[in-house]
Formats: structure tokens, sequence, C-alpha cells
């Protein structure tokens, strides 16, 4: 949590220098980089959340070694007997069925999940930041994407270094 603290105080102390140009250059580095750094944060957080409530659940078993995950992706080399019939015996739309009901589409249930972690207010909140400060700096005339732009990529970057510290 230190380290996480230092690194935000560190990146503020570097945006100080804006200062020293102009006002409007610190205004727009500010509102970006806390945009983008709350952003990443909120998106970290939420996700992290997600996947420990699911966790917690059950919902994931660990059925397979992880080396055997990867090697074989897609059960190739399970110790399953194959049918060895003949093709003139086998029941080919039978066997099609069988693999389509194995393929996982897209459903209802999945979308859902799948919006658990993008409609967190953890995530919505900086999103209306970075869209209503950018709103405001140019509705008063204060926009400079040369400040702007660079400080949302320096929020990217320090927001993972501190969702990264934090996860720790």
């Amino acid at each position: 949590m230190k380290k996480a603290i230092s690194l935000f105080a560190f990146s503020q102390a570097f945006l100080l220098l804006g200062l020293l140009i102009c006002k409007a250059a610190y205004a727009n580095m500010q509102v970006g980089f806390l945009s983008a750094f709350l952003i990443i944060l909120g998106s970290s957080y939420s996700y992290r959340n997600m996947v420990n409530k699911d966790i917690a659940s059950g919902k994931y078993e660990d059925k397979r070694d992880l080396l055997d995950t990867i090697d074989d992706q897609y059960e190739l080399y399970d110790d399953e007997p194959i049918n060895e019939a003949p093709p003139e015996e086998l029941d080919l739309k039978q066997i099609v069925k069988e693999e389509k009901s194995k393929i996982k589409t897209f459903s209802l249930s999945s979308m859902i999940y799948g919006s658990k972690g993008g409609f967190s207010p953890f995530r919505l909140v900086p999103y209306l930041l970075l869209v209503f400060g950018f709103i405001a700096l140019k509705n008063n005339d204060v926009l400079r994407l040369a400040y702007y732009l660079p400080s949302l990529g320096f929020g990217i970057v320090i927001g993972s270094l501190v969702s990264k510290k934090l996860a720790d």
C-alpha cells in the first residue's frame, strides 16, 4: 500500500511541473491523468472482485492440470476410447449433433456474466470523469491535446503499476 501511495505521490509531483508551463497545461495534464488513472484502478478492482466472487462460490473447479490444458487444449489426447467402427456403421448426423452441443455459443447468461465487470460503478464513474473533463476543457477553450493525450498514457501506466501493487 505504501508503494502504491508513493507512486501516486511521485506522479502528482511530476504533474506539478505543468504549472511551470501554464495553468491550462496543468489542468489538461491533471484531467487526463486522473481520468485514465481512475479508469484503470476501477477496472482492475471491479474485475478482481468479480473473479474473487466466482472463485469463492466454487464456480470454477480445477478439473485438469494447467500444463495439460495448455498442451492439449481440445482434449485430443485423452484416454477415452475412440469409436473404431467402420465408417459405414457410423451415424454421422448424431455425431455432428453431439459435437455441436459441446460448442459454447453466445447466450444471454454469457452476456450478463461479461457485463458484470463492465457496468460496475468503479468503472462508470471514471469514464464519466473522462468525458465531462474533456467537455469542460473544450468548452472553456483550455483543451491542449499536446498535454492531454500524453497525460492519458501516463495515467494508464501509473494506474497499471498502482493496481498491481495493490493486488500484491
